[in-house]
């Protein structure tokens, strides 16, 4: 947890969250011999951001990874330079679809030019005080489908219910090589190393079970389009385990891939179907294909 100057100074203090706890509990750590009335005071002012929305509430859940923003001045929102797609909007969800090369959230290096702080933007500026919650995320270089809830209860009515509302998620995948089989599932056990690089393994006891299930879309004299489902959540798995059968994705050098016929990742969650968790309703999403997808050279 990095320190920054008191709460109540013109500058803003930002700490990257390093364990569960609530945002009370956090703030105490972080200003040490601060009164609890102070720390009230700063949540009831408006004066502290998670991930760059504001949040009030003392039992407010911070997780590992959360960048927590203190500070008198507000942060500058920065609208970023392209078209926000707008999939679907209700009283309870926006799901829109998220351009390659652009973060979901906030880190240490980034945190202002992220989908939800531009997304954040928009809303705010139609609904003065509102926040939106982040629901599910994609690596920066991968595009496609990301929901946002308009409340916490309904983000995490959503979350810890994924598996029984999921009813089916798909990625597009363009991958060096003819895959064969055409069709399968590939099953093994990942594990993240030091270096940040997800490695698998058919031992059981080596890390995660992963199990990934692809259909070939179309094939190409040295390239195959995949459509990819994920039976688990394990981080990079679709990546990883395409590049342990010999078919990394496109331009993803860090998994192997000796190609980048797109000049960008190829790799993008395209459609989604659920059951609203308030409305009970059935949901498809789709995001089309980026351009390039379908009539790259390769």
């Amino acid at each position: 947890m990095k320190t920054g100057r008191k709460p109540g100074s013109e500058r803003i203090s930002t700490f990257k969250v390093n364990a569960e706890s609530t945002l009370f509990d956090f703030l105490q750590q972080a200003f040490k011999g601060k009164s609890k009335t102070s720390i009230k005071q700063l949540l009831a002012n408006k004066l502290v951001q998670v991930d760059n929305q504001f949040q009030t509430h003392v039992n407010f859940a911070v997780k590992p990874g959360n960048i927590v923003v203190v500070g008198k001045k507000e942060l500058k929102q920065v609208k970023l330079p392209f078209h926000l797609s707008i999939l679907l909007e209700d009283d309870h969800f926006i799901i829109v679809s998220k351009p390659e090369g652009l973060l979901c959230n906030a880190t240490d290096k980034e945190k202002l030019k992220t989908l939800s702080t531009y997304v954040s933007t928009q809303y705010k500026a139609k609904n003065p005080g509102k926040l939106l919650y982040l629901v599910n995320r994609l690596d920066r270089d991968t595009s496609g489908i990301v929901i946002f809830a308009k409340s916490m209860d309904v983000k995490t009515l959503m979350v810890k219910s994924w598996g029984d509302i999921m009813k089916n998620s798909s990625f597009l995948a363009i991958v060096e090589g003819v895959v064969n089989p055409k069709d399968g599932e590939i099953t093994s056990y990942l594990r993240e190393s030091k270096a940040m690089k997800v490695h698998a393994s058919k031992n059981q006891t080596y890390g995660n079970e992963a199990i990934t299930e692809y259909v070939t879309v179309a094939n190409r004299k040295n390239s195959s389009m995949l459509e990819v489902a994920q039976k688990t959540n394990v981080k990079n798995q679709i990546r990883v385990q395409l590049q342990e059968i010999g078919h990394p994705i496109v331009g993803d050098k860090k998994y192997g891939a000796k190609s980048n016929p797109l000049g960008r990742l190829g790799l993008h969650f395209y459609r989604v179907e659920f059951i609203h968790p308030i409305t009970k309703k059935a949901i498809e999403i789709k995001s089309k294909a980026p351009r390039g997808f379908i009539n790259y050279e390769l």
